[in-house]
């Protein structure tokens, strides 16, 4: 076993080998520029891109020409909400979305909200679910766009997605999905599921980083965006700028494998991630698991260790890669805005990480990661006072604490 360990493939995941392999022809002989229509560079690049887009719907049961290829998912989330938002503001300007999404998501619901918009940001249950209820009850004549995510970037919660699909159906309202944590963990079928649009990327699936899709419903409704960015009108004009075809050919590829192997991959992680919580719960007391307990992402373990600072449990196991809260926010020293949504206090939420299993973990590390989460938490208790005035059977909770 090397040193260091990772353990936070929901930030981002190691680019597989075979993906690699696959990629390398398209930075040196295979260099064209897929928009170029008339030499066989030109075609060559064209036809690898193609082939990426069905490997890539194959995998959430749609049709190539329904993908449109972004930076990520940061900008698939952006697309759909200001495109959405945009193309139908004759129609209304209310949308629905939840408390609990990716920021990416939240920030630019807030950005539509300046401009004008109206926004229902629902709650969610202490599980960090949304009730399709909720969503029907908040829909008006006006909502134009729901956008709920399929799976929790922090805590692993997966939604409702085919309920919430089919009450949007119901109501003509469209349905937009954030599915980057969930696409080649779970499975994701669009038609099944109700979805119109759905942004994904691929490095969060063994994939390179800088390249994502949204899916773009053809028919039955058929959905129309005003692109984020104007240029040579590429994408079926949804997204100018030239293609980047190495990084499609690595996203065709990362999900050909999830398609693949996701079935065993996902129980054999599912399996590593029960052993990680069941090993260092039995030897702690005072851990809170944070989440659903069983629908939740097969790599996901968010946890709250009671009289522990989350960024000191980080800093005393420096040799494995963990987080507290999204990587996107893990700048701030706010506690998990997620982790709030759910009810959890201020103080249980400072004291979270989240452990993301994946691909390339082994069932070494996890033994080796319990052992030394047990000893760090252990020591970590040790030096707190409060922990040693609970043991003493002392409710902190009616403690005066003096001011200073």
């Amino acid at each position: 076993m090397k040193l260091p360990i990772y353990m936070d493939n929901h930030s981002t995941t190691p680019c597989d080998p075979r993906v690699l392999e696959a990629m390398l022809p398209y930075f040196t002989e295979k260099f064209g520029n897929a928009a170029s229509r008339n030499h066989s560079f030109g075609w060559e690049a064209e036809e690898a891109v193609d082939q990426a887009r069905k490997q890539i719907a194959r995998l959430i049961h749609a049709d190539p020409k329904e993908l449109v290829f972004t930076s990520g998912a940061t900008e698939s989330d952006n697309l759909a909400l200001k495109g959405v938002v945009e193309m139908y503001r004759e129609k209304g300007d209310h949308i629905i979305t939840s408390s609990t999404e990716h920021r990416a998501v939240i920030d630019t619901a807030k950005a539509l909200e300046k401009k004008g918009v109206n926004v229902t940001f629902l709650p969610v249950d202490k599980t960090g679910m949304v009730n399709p209820d909720d969503v029907r009850q908040a829909i008006t004549d006006k909502t134009i766009l729901i956008s709920i995510m399929l799976a929790n970037n922090e805590i692993g919660t997966i939604n409702p997605i085919k309920e919430i699909g089919k009450i949007a159906k119901e109501k003509g309202v469209l349905f937009h999905c954030d599915a980057t944590q969930g696409v080649g963990k779970i499975p994701v079928d669009v038609q099944e599921m109700g979805i119109d649009l759905m942004s994904f990327t691929a490095h969060k699936i063994y994939g390179p980083k800088g390249v994502g899709a949204l899916y773009v419903r053809r028919k039955a409704p058929r959905v129309r965006l005003v692109p984020l960015i104007d240029g040579g009108g590429h994408e079926r004009g949804m997204r100018s700028g030239t293609l980047p075809v190495p990084l499609i050919v690595g996203f065709g590829k990362a999900c050909e494998l999830c398609e693949q192997e996701m079935a065993v991959e996902s129980e054999r992680i599912r399996r590593m991630r029960d052993r990680l919580q069941e090993g260092i719960m039995s030897a702690l007391e005072e851990v809170y698991l944070n989440g659903h307990p069983t629908e939740r992402l097969p790599g996901n373990l968010n946890l709250s260790f009671a009289f522990v600072e989350g960024e000191a449990l980080l800093m005393g196991v420096k040799e494995i890669a963990l987080s507290s809260g999204s990587a996107c926010t893990s700048a701030t020293l706010e506690p998990s805005y997620v982790l709030r949504a759910l009810g959890v206090g201020s103080d249980l939420a400072h004291s979270s990480i989240r452990f993301g299993l994946g691909r390339f973990n082994t069932e070494e590390e996890v033994e080796y990661t319990i052992n030394r989460i047990v000893q760090a938490v252990e020591h970590l208790r040790e030096m707190s006072p409060l922990y040693e005035m609970a043991k003493e059977g002392i409710d902190l909770k009616s403690v005066q604490w003096a001011a200073h």
